[in-house]
């Protein structure tokens, strides 16, 4: 019950928005995040885990300058909470198709220079990751029951598959973010950012 208490949003919040809820594959590496196996099959994520993991997260995205922090998301359901995130802390997205070569090749208009990627799924993502890597900038990304976690340097166990896992997990992170900068209590940003207007697919 303590745990639950300390997290931050209450645990019916995680549960109700699926974020808790994996594939039913599971990757080695994905094992320490996971809680248990579902009667159905799917495995469930440590929602303590994905919590502790967003504080975290958010400490450290604010280690960078946020014009230098790069957000992408290929995945549909991901492309809206990502921009928005985005939009909220000051960060670069690249949502849709990736350019092959935005990260690596100077020549093209869609050419960029961040310090720092962020990933909504390292499989869809697999183009920018790539790209993050030959460049040697440091990898975030939310990472499912089976993901490969090989080139992500910091993992956050969610749902990255469902729309509004997604919206909640970067609706979290974006607070998460503002607060460490002093710049956001939790009663102000819920009364700017409603949390449906992420999930929107519009």
């Amino acid at each position: 019950m303590s745990e639950e208490m300390s997290l931050l949003l209450p645990f019916e919040s995680y549960e109700e928005n699926a974020v808790n809820i994996g594939t039913q594959q599971k990757s080695a590496d994905m094992a320490r995040f996971i809680e248990r196996v579902r009667e159905d099959g799917l495995y469930l994520l440590d929602v303590n885990m994905t919590d502790s993991r967003i504080r975290m997260i958010a400490e450290f995205l604010n280690k960078y300058d946020p014009a230098r922090i790069m957000v992408v998301s290929a995945r549909q359901y991901g492309q809206r909470p990502a921009r928005l995130f985005s939009e909220a802390i000051g960060a670069n997205a690249a949502v849709g198709r990736f350019i092959p070569g935005s990260l690596t090749n100077p020549v093209l208009r869609s050419y960029v220079e961040p310090d720092i990627l962020f990933v909504t799924d390292p499989a869809a993502d697999q183009q920018a990751l790539r790209e993050a890597v030959n460049s040697g900038l440091p990898i975030v990304g939310i990472v499912d029951a089976n993901n490969n976690l090989r080139n992500v340097d910091i993992a956050l166990p969610a749902n990255n598959k469902g729309r509004r896992s997604l919206a909640l997990v970067y609706w979290l992170l974006a607070r998460e973010v503002l607060k460490v900068r002093g710049k956001m209590t939790d009663e102000d940003w819920a009364a700017s950012q409603d949390l449906e207007e992420w999930q929107s697919t519009f």
